[in-house]
């Protein structure tokens, strides 16, 4: 079975990571994907930037930075698994990287980093839940004090 585990630097996506961490220590035989979208550049930042390029490269370094922890989690499980930064609309993304890698289950936190966007537009997990053709588990933090003081130990 392969999960895609979409990551967005918050303790609720970290947590997600965690609970499919369990779930392999548990006997599931799995390999993870362990996901980052950047959303697209604005024109403000095309026009001070000048150069796309410019803007690719440091939304790349964003995204791979942001998987570094939960890349930790998963080294240290010693569960296989593949990474991937991608640009754009995160639910329509993170479904084009859930069809890319034929993954049969997706584990995602319940709410991200972007709550203004998500109260805005929907959540990304509700979007993804709703247009995702696999089962969609969610995660809630219970107590996010606690949580957000071990990721800042970590």
């Amino acid at each position: 079975m392969k999960i895609l585990l979409p990551v967005d630097g918050s303790a609720v996506s970290l947590e997600a990571v965690r609970f499919a961490i369990r779930m392999a220590q548990a006997g599931l035989e799995t390999s993870f994907v362990l996901a980052n979208v950047q959303e697209p550049a604005t024109l403000y930042e095309l026009v001070v930037a000048h150069d796309p390029e410019v803007i690719e490269q440091v939304s790349a370094a964003a995204g791979a930075h942001t998987l570094l922890a939960a890349e930790a989690l998963v080294k240290d499980a010693n569960i296989p698994y593949e990474s991937e930064v991608a640009s754009g609309d995160p639910a329509h993304t993170l479904i084009d990287i859930l069809e890319n890698y034929q993954c049969d289950l997706v584990i995602m936190g319940a709410s991200g980093m972007s709550s203004l966007r998500s109260a805005l537009l929907g959540s990304v997990s509700n979007e993804v839940l709703h247009a995702a053709g696999v089962p969609v588990m969610i995660i809630k933090l219970s107590e996010p004090s606690e949580l957000d003081a071990l990721d800042a130990a970590e």
